[in-house]
């Protein structure tokens, strides 16, 4: 067997190496919704007893309704909410990690900039419970101190707001850290083009350097969003769990997708356990939906 046949066949055992690890990742992929999804459609097909009674959700009731108690499952209110909280996360998550990024790659010294990349990926390391007990010892008693200076009142400052900013918290290192990435990626030959031709330093950092990374930055913003829709722990800690929705108050509790699936379970039996699977079909077509929306809109923009 000659070197180039030996090469061929090295190439060949890595490439169904890869392909097999593929198949084995999507497969479980496929597996986790295909349960979720059998679980899911349970509360609508099988009797549960309630008090000396037989329950069966409605699908009705559930996609249109606006409160969540016990055998009253509503997840309209709840849907709006975490679409409400998310959106406006995201716009100041966005605006703030890509000027923080444009400041590390083109503004500060390099030892600066290496300081606060190395602080942002010490942010982005952080696990949501130590988010959330920040969230809980001062983003709470700020909102709280804060609306009590306008006179008005919050559950102890469980809020919208102080979900808002934690979930901004937690986006910011995920886009800036990608945003970084794209802006590095933006060659020299183009910067100094445009400064030769006039254009000043910032004209240059937001027209070439912000544009020329735009696809980057968008992909980033698409990451950041998926982490603030699927975040559970940080925001069951501040968001207050409201019974009933929508909620636009930035003041009053709120309650999203992701704090119902995790609060309330005890048992691991029952309605009140099937119907969170139910939620998390919901989850799961909300950000299928938002990422094929944004991935879409990318693609217009780059053209």
């Amino acid at each position: 067997m000659n070197d180039a046949s030996k090469k061929l066949k090295i190439d060949g055992i890595v490439s169904k190496f890869f392909l097999s690890i593929a198949i084995i990742c999507a497969s479980v992929i496929v597996f986790i919704v295909f349960f979720i999804f059998l679980k899911g459609i349970r509360p609508f097909i099988l009797k549960y007893p309630h008090d000396g009674q037989i329950y069966t959700a409605s699908l009705g009731k559930f996609i249109l309704g606006t409160v969540w108690t016990n055998y009253n499952y509503g997840i309209l209110g709840m849907l709006i909410n975490t679409i409400y909280i998310v959106f406006i996360a995201s716009v100041f998550a966005f605006v703030i990690s890509v000027l923080t990024a444009l400041f590390i790659v083109r503004i500060a010294p390099k030892k600066l900039g290496k300081s606060f990349e190395m602080v942002i990926e010490l942010l982005a390391s952080i696990p949501s419970i130590v988010f959330g007990l920040f969230g809980q010892g001062f983003i709470c008693p700020m909102v709280r101190d804060f609306a009590g200076a306008f006179g008005c009142q919050t559950a102890g400052g469980s809020s919208t707001l102080s979900t808002i900013i934690v979930l901004i918290m937690m986006m910011i290192p995920t886009i800036t850290m990608l945003s970084i990435t794209s802006m590095r990626a933006i060659k020299q030959d183009q910067i100094n083009a445009s400064l030769a031709l006039g254009a000043t330093k910032a004209q240059t950092d937001f027209k070439i350097v912000i544009g020329g990374a735009k696809s980057g930055i968008f992909s980033a913003m698409i990451l950041g969003i998926g982490r603030a829709l699927g975040e559970a722990t940080a925001v069951s800690m501040v968001c207050g769990n409201a019974a009933e929705g929508p909620v636009f108050n930035l003041f009053g509790i709120t309650r999203t997708l992701t704090s119902t699936m995790m609060l309330g379970l005890h048992e691991t039996t029952g309605v009140d356990y099937d119907i969170r699977f139910t939620v998390g079909i919901v989850l799961i077509v909300l950000i299928l939906g938002v990422n094929l929306g944004l991935n879409k809109l990318r693609k217009k923009m780059i053209k």
